[in-house]
């Protein structure tokens, strides 16, 4: 190993991380070590570590679920990925239960979240079932301009939103409707477009709108300028100009706010799609009525069935998606002022930590 075996561990809600040695446990048949190139810095991590979302496994824990990296050791049933880059799946299915069999992976209930579930990926090294694993493409990658650590973030930042889009089915000629556009939204509006999509991009914060009208989103509507009759007025009036339909909007809300959930659904047209992609553990007091009366529907988006993991790779790196723009590499000793910048929202692409010795 070319690093020395180390991690940054959780021990209390907001207490300081501490980095700690240890010894990467041998893989088992079917699992692989993966020497860490990068692991991204998620709002989910910020929950667990600030807000006392509980996590699965109990405390003190290593969090980080954005893993790329370098297969170094295989067990004898995943000897083929020896030496491979790959992407960990933010949420790893068993892929023999019966749900998994089904097709149904995301809501497999032997599941392992890295962060969560089992230590994740701030850390040198990380130990994970070789099922689900995305391989990259080197040569491809050096030909994007992009590092190994750099699509560590399609872990969760791009395939969650990729998911949503194909679960909403969105197609050339479609009307989609993006909130909070930073982070896994910005992906959401790039994704949405890439797959033919005329897409509107609505957020509180300006500089955010301004950036992203660059990247797919054909008209960029700040929240704070309209209350929730004049913003859906207003998305009506673009919609009727350009020739796009009133109905069965596909609305994706990934802000993770009350506010940005409470303006999705209040966008709900006849034949909507809402895909809840962001999180937070506020309540929001909603009327279900609408969506019977406008025949609409609301889906939840856990993770990212790992079939599709490769697909949003290869928008990654034929060009049709950019992450370059909206990310940014850290040192992981940083971990703890990149975790507060983070929290205080003075970070304006996403941290990516990488182990150094």
């Amino acid at each position: 190993m070319s690093l020395e075996p180390h991690r940054w561990e959780m021990t209390a809600v907001s207490e300081p991380l501490v980095r700690n040695l240890f010894d990467p446990s041998t893989p088992a048949a079917d699992e692989v070590m993966v020497e860490i190139a990068g692991c991204g810095v998620c709002h989910t991590d910020l929950g667990f570590y600030y807000d006392g979302v509980r996590t699965n496994q109990p405390l003190p824990l290593t969090l980080g679920h954005e893993i790329s990296g370098r297969v170094v050791a295989a067990g004898a049933d995943a000897a083929a990925w020896q030496g491979k880059a790959v992407i960990v799946p933010a949420v790893i299915p068993c892929g023999t239960c019966e749900l998994c069999q089904r097709g149904h992976g995301t809501i497999c209930r032997a599941q392992k979240m890295p962060g969560n579930d089992i230590h994740g990926g701030f850390a040198s090294h990380i130990t994970v079932p070789a099922h689900g694993l995305c391989e990259v493409d080197e040569g491809r990658l050096a030909a994007a301009g992009l590092q190994l650590a750099d699509v560590s973030v399609i872990a969760d930042a791009l395939t969650t939103p990729y998911q949503a889009v194909v679960q909403a089915d969105v197609q050339s000629g479609d009307l989609a409707i993006v909130i909070g556009v930073g982070g896994v939204g910005g992906y959401a509006v790039q994704v949405a477009a890439a797959f033919g999509a005329t897409v509107i991009a609505i957020d509180v914060d300006q500089a955010k709108l301004d950036a992203i009208g660059e990247y797919g989103a054909a008209l960029a509507l700040n929240a704070r300028e309209f209350s929730g009759r004049e913003l859906r007025k207003a998305v009506q009036r673009y919609a009727k100009e350009n020739g796009l339909r009133t109905t069965e909007w596909k609305i994706f809300e990934c802000s993770g706010t009350t506010a940005g959930q409470k303006t999705a659904y209040g966008l709900l047209t006849f034949g909507a799609h809402l895909a809840v992609v962001g999180f937070t553990m506020d309540t929001v007091e909603l009327r279900l009525s609408n969506l019977m009366a406008f025949h609409a529907k609301a889906q939840g988006n856990w993770g990212c069935d790992v079939d599709l993991y490769p697909a949003a790779l290869d928008l990654v790196l034929d060009g049709k998606v950019a992450l370059a723009p909206f990310v940014e590499q850290h040192p992981l000793d940083q971990i703890q002022e990149v975790f507060s910048a983070a929290h205080d929202h003075k970070l304006t692409r996403r941290a990516i930590l990488v182990p150094g010795e």
